[in-house]
C-alpha cells in the first residue's frame, strides 16, 4: 500500500486477532474512509481525529460479534481514549462514529467532525457514487490504490444474517 497512517496500523494490528480472515478488507476500508475525510477536510488539526474514528467505527462488528455494533463501536473507541490520554476527545469521536450512517446531514456539536466522517464513509460504502462535491477522479485512484477485497460483499451478508435473527430491526446501524 502506497499510503501509511501509524495510528491506523498500529491499532489495527491490536484487532488482527479478532478481524482474522477479514482484517485486510477492513483495513482497507479504514483507509479509504480515513483518506475520503481527508479530501473532505484537510485540516491537519482534525487528521488524527478521523483515523482513530475511522479504526473504531465497525469494530463492534467483531468485538462483540454483531451488526448492532454502533455502542460496542464507541466503547472500544472510549477505552483506547482513555488509555491514550485523549479522554476530551471521547465524545467528539463517539459522535463520528454513532452518526456514520445517518442518512441526512447531521446537525449539532462537532457538526464539521461528524458530517465529514458521515460522508466518508458514505462514499465508500456507497462505491463512490455518493461524492459530496469531493473530487470523483481521486475517490477513483484511492479505491484502485487500496482494494476492497470483498468488504461491500462482507456487508451485504451481515446485513441478511442479521435481517434473519432480527427481521423487525434488520439494519439498527442506519440513523434518521
Amino acid at each position: 500500500m502506497e499510503f501509511s497512517n501509524q495510528i491506523i496500523e498500529d491499532l489495527l494490528s491490536t484487532f488482527s486477532l479478532m478481524t482474522g480472515k477479514d482484517h485486510e478488507r477492513y483495513k482497507n476500508h479504514v483507509y479509504r474512509v480515513f483518506l475520503n475525510c481527508l479530501l473532505i477536510d484537510p485540516e491537519k488539526k482534525n487528521e488524527e481525529k478521523y483515523a482513530l474514528a475511522a479504526v473504531f467505527h465497525d469494530i463492534g462488528i467483531w468485538t462483540n460479534h454483531t451488526f448492532d455494533y454502533l455502542n460496542p463501536s464507541i466503547k472500544q473507541a472510549g477505552r483506547y481514549l482513555n488509555e491514550a490520554g485523549k479522554a476530551g476527545w471521547i465524545t467528539e469521536i463517539s459522535k463520528m462514529i454513532y452518526w456514520h450512517h445517518k442518512i441526512s446531514s447531521y446537525k449539532g456539536e462537532y457538526e464539521q467532525t461528524v458530517e465529514t466522517f458521515r460522508k466518508a464513509d458514505w462514499i465508500d460504502v456507497s462505491l463512490g457514487f455518493l461524492s459530496f462535491g469531493a473530487d470523483k477522479r481521486i475517490i477513483g485512484e484511492n479505491r484502485r490504490r487500496i482494494p476492497n477485497r470483498g468488504f461491500h460483499v462482507f456487508l451485504i451478508k451481515q446485513t441478511i444474517k442479521n435481517f434473519f435473527k432480527h427481521p423487525f430491526n434488520p439494519l439498527p446501524v442506519f440513523k434518521r
